[in-house]
């Protein structure tokens, strides 16, 4: 691993797990194993290293998510739309400082004054709407799925599996435990009832 690489990925635990304003670069450097001045080299200041692990952290979703298609082959728009819930639960237990991160609230506040932090957040949600929205196409043009709006729906049920993801990552609850349950919601709003 590159020295780059291992600072973006200590950054990403130190600011998924204290917030921005807690984590301090010479952590960084200590948990990198590598000099502060090599942190200093490759990002000038705090918010530049945080911009390039958000940046990161979308790469990654999207990445992980084209590998997921590619690897796995469904036979309804439907059975789509229920893998990429189990997907997505997934990577909120394979890559929880993703997650952590994002459910930051300075994060939020940090997009309302910088366009690339904007940016990287309007592009993360954009591809995982994006993939519920096609899910839901493909379903409806092979019937599986109802006459429902695409991108409506696909908004309200990412919203559903990221707030049962918000209890797991912040140890409020099992996401597990509503497993089921979420996979029913989901499956009633979006079925065709003439199937």
């Amino acid at each position: 691993m590159s020295k780059k690489n291992a600072i973006l990925k200590a950054a990403t635990a130190l600011f998924a797990s204290r917030g921005y304003r807690d984590a301090a670069m010479t952590e960084v450097a200590q948990m990198s194993g590598t000099a502060g001045a090599n942190v200093f080299y490759h990002f000038k200041n705090k918010e530049e290293l945080f911009l390039a692990v958000l940046q990161d952290v979308k790469e990654g979703l999207v990445r992980a998510f084209d590998d997921y298609f590619r690897e796995k082959a469904f036979d309804t728009g439907m059975e789509r739309v229920e893998g990429i819930i189990d997907f997505y639960l997934y990577l909120a237990g394979t890559h929880e400082e993703w997650f952590l991160l994002l459910h930051r609230h300075y994060l939020y506040r940090l997009a309302v004054e910088n366009p690339v932090c904007r940016s990287h957040l309007e592009e993360i949600y954009r591809c995982l709407v994006d993939v519920f929205e096609q899910a839901i196409i493909i379903g409806q043009a092979d019937g599986s799925i109802g006459s429902v709006s695409p991108r409506k729906v696909a908004l309200i049920m990412l919203s559903m599996v990221d707030g049962i993801v918000r209890f797991k990552v912040n140890n409020l609850y099992h996401a597990g435990a509503l497993y089921d349950e979420l996979i029913t919601c989901c499956r009633r709003m979006i079925e065709n009832e003439i199937t």
